[in-house]
């Protein structure tokens, strides 16, 4: 992983595909299993993060095996 600051409050990350398959599937599990003590906003919060993430990863390309 790598993270990077473009700005004070932007940062650029760059992940493998299973570090950002680990985060999702947390992210996920948080929004359906939550303890009642967990704020609704950032459930709403997470949820939403979830549904750009779904929203973006149905426009990718599908991935072109390497070459060599």
């Amino acid at each position: 992983m790598e993270l990077e600051r473009v700005r004070p409050a932007v940062l650029r990350v760059t992940l493998h595909a299973y570090e950002l398959a680990a985060l999702v599937a947390a992210a996920r599990y948080m929004v359906d299993t939550a303890p009642d003590d967990v704020p609704t906003e950032s459930l709403h919060q997470l949820a939403q993060l979830l549904a750009d993430y779904d929203r973006q990863l149905r426009t990718l390309p599908a991935a072109v095996p390497p070459t060599g």
